[in-house]
């Protein structure tokens, strides 16, 4: 039996991922198999997830400066890149969180370059959710780092309902790409996330070096997660980097990874997010979102350009994806 077949089975029927064995064969694919990759994919995003398409915007509260060491990173403090500290303040962020609750998301998530929060950073966050819960109809998520025991239940009472805390590759792969913290301290912030009721959001960056096998390795460590959300990125080397020379992941590949991750993890949301414009273009992007993807992030990025968010609205409009509506009980 092929491992579409296979899938189509465990996955598609049963709503069981694939595990790394068969993830393997998935990224091994021949060219000719990706479109019915593609709509093996969709048919499975379709029949566990549903077919409602989650737009969510992001924004940098602290800017630059980071103390950490991630090679794919122009935030970091240690490299000669041209990014630099810069810190918004709340009323900049309720403006932020208005203007993507324009575009129809329901998620605004607030991203800080830090390894973790300090008291200043804490504080800041928890005035800005409340600011914008007061005057905004949008849910908030966060992605400061990693976090103690008290951060977590902190961050929890003040409304998060969803934090991302990328394990950015593979656990064999992992020291490759960080030295300052490890694989390990990632997973355990998540650990706590998930105890505390909010809802995990992890995933990472493709295309920075790792195998075959360590992309198959990672997509079964993001599923053991069990994560509500898991963006996709696809590297996109940035000046100054230590992999600012390292060449774009073939379109091919991306499709694939795409179609492989939707079969791990059949009842995760999948998000487009960095790198998708480079890697994909037009084209590759509506294939993607007919190919097991279901959320995407709209707008600019932390420290790269997206697509314009009225492009990505009209795609969806073409493609006829309905967005996703907040609805709340008040």
């Amino acid at each position: 039996m092929s491992i579409l077949e296979t899938a189509r089975q465990q996955v598609l029927e049963q709503g069981v991922g694939l595990n790394q064995e068969q993830l393997i064969e998935v990224f091994n694919l021949p060219e000719d198999q990706i479109p019915e990759l593609m709509e093996l994919a969709h048919q499975v995003r379709l029949k566990w997830c549903g077919e409602e398409i989650e737009v969510e915007g992001i924004i940098s509260l602290k800017t630059g400066g980071c103390p950490e060491d991630c090679h794919f990173c122009s935030q970091s403090g240690l490299f000669e890149s041209p990014v630099r500290s810069v810190w918004l303040d709340i009323a900049q962020l309720v403006e932020a969180a208005k203007q993507t609750a324009k575009s129809g998301a329901t998620e605004f998530c607030i991203v800080a370059a830090v390894k973790g929060p300090d008291e200043r950073l804490m504080k800041q966050l928890e005035d800005a959710v409340a600011a914008i819960h007061a005057e905004v109809d949008i849910e908030v998520a966060a992605s400061i780092g990693t976090l103690t025991q008290e951060q977590v239940e902190r961050l929890a009472k003040a409304g998060v309902h969803r934090y991302n805390h990328n394990l950015e590759t593979a656990r064999s792969y992992f020291p490759e790409v960080v030295t300052t913290h490890t694989w390990e301290e990632r997973r355990d912030t998540l650990r706590m996330v998930a105890e505390a009721g909010m809802e995990v959001c992890s995933g990472g960056i493709l295309g920075m070096g790792e195998t075959i096998e360590q992309r198959a390795e990672f997509a079964v460590q993001l599923a053991e997660l069990n994560p509500h959300e898991v963006p996709m990125n696809f590297l996109d080397p940035r000046p100054g980097t230590p992999f600012a020379d390292r060449e774009l992941m073939d379109s091919r590949d991306a499709l694939r990874a795409i179609g492989a991750f939707r079969l791990a993890m059949p009842h995760t949301m999948l998000r487009f997010a960095g790198g998708r414009e480079l890697t994909l273009g037009e084209k590759g992007a509506e294939q993607g979102l007919l190919g097991g993807i279901n959320a995407l992030i709209v707008g600019n990025y932390l420290t790269t350009l997206g697509r314009p968010m009225e492009e990505d609205l009209d795609m969806m409009g073409r493609l006829q994806l309905p967005i996703k509506v907040l609805n709340k009980v008040i």
